[in-house]
């Protein structure tokens, strides 16, 4: 059975980190340089930066930022937000990432997501899908519509066909956050995460709503995630990425150990 791995997300605006709830009302959580070597030091398996309102303010990432705190990680580092080309992707992984995360630009225009595969491989490819639960005139669940441009504008995509359609286009992984569950910690969207994973063939990250060391647990063994993550959890200390580890072995969950390697300082891909 492959590990299962806990990963931290900065939610970046203007150069801090922030979070909210359902993807409002953000507050300041932190430095993003002092909080991706706070979590190299303490076991993250991942490390994931997503500038939030690059998409909607049609700016690119912020590329100095994801520089400083590539310099800091000794794992995976994903980067996301305003990526809307091969030659922006090339730039990102260049500054120290090792994958990149696609969401609007890749609803937007869904080739991205096969140029981005081809030239830089699967594995460093990953498809965001901000979902929000959808209910017929009875209010009944009713599946999951994808929502863009950080989480304001409704896509009028099934979030569920959508995984899988870029999965066809070459997505090596799918970051898929609960709107509905973001910031609330009552725990992941279980439904949707194992909607998702029971779809496709690739690894799934399930986002939105932990609470408890439980819930991890709970959306690997009930929602059939590949990785789980959280922010606020471990932005203010109220869970050690070490006591989700451990509640996860004691479930029987195989988790990852953590070996500190030289960081690769940016890469030339794909020429």
């Amino acid at each position: 059975m492959l590990t299962k791995r806990i990963i931290p997300c900065l939610d970046v605006k203007d150069g801090n980190v922030v979070k909210g709830t359902n993807f409002v009302n953000l507050q300041y959580a932190g430095d993003p340089v002092e909080l991706a070597r706070r979590y190299n030091e303490e076991g993250a398996d991942e490390l994931v930066f997503l500038d939030i309102t690059a998409s909607v303010e049609k700016r690119k990432t912020i590329v100095s930022v994801v520089r400083k705190v590539a310099a800091e990680v000794f794992i995976p580092f994903t980067v996301g937000g305003g990526i809307n080309s091969v030659g922006e992707i090339q730039q990102i992984l260049a500054a120290g990432a090792d994958k990149v995360s696609l969401n609007t630009a890749a609803v937007k225009n869904p080739a991205l997501i096969a140029g981005a595969s081809s030239r830089f491989g699967r594995q460093a490819t990953v498809v965001a899908v901000d979902a929000k639960k959808n209910s017929d005139c009875k209010g009944n669940a009713a599946g999951w519509e994808v929502f863009v441009n950080g989480g304001r504008t409704p896509a009028g995509l099934d979030a569920v066909e959508w995984a899988k359609k870029a999965e066809s286009l070459g997505a090596g992984e799918i970051l898929l956050t609960s709107m509905d569950r973001d910031g609330t910690k009552n725990g992941f969207d279980l439904a949707l995460c194992k909607a998702v994973s029971s779809a496709v063939n690739i690894p799934i990250i399930a986002s939105g709503g932990a609470g408890k060391a439980a819930d991890f647990a709970q959306a690997f063994t009930k929602g059939g995630a590949d990785a789980a993550l959280a922010a606020s959890l471990f932005h203010y200390n109220e869970l050690a990425i070490s006591e989700v580890k451990e509640c996860c072995a004691k479930e029987g969950i195989p988790m990852r150990c953590v070996r500190k390697t030289r960081k690769k300082q940016g890469r030339e891909q794909g020429k």
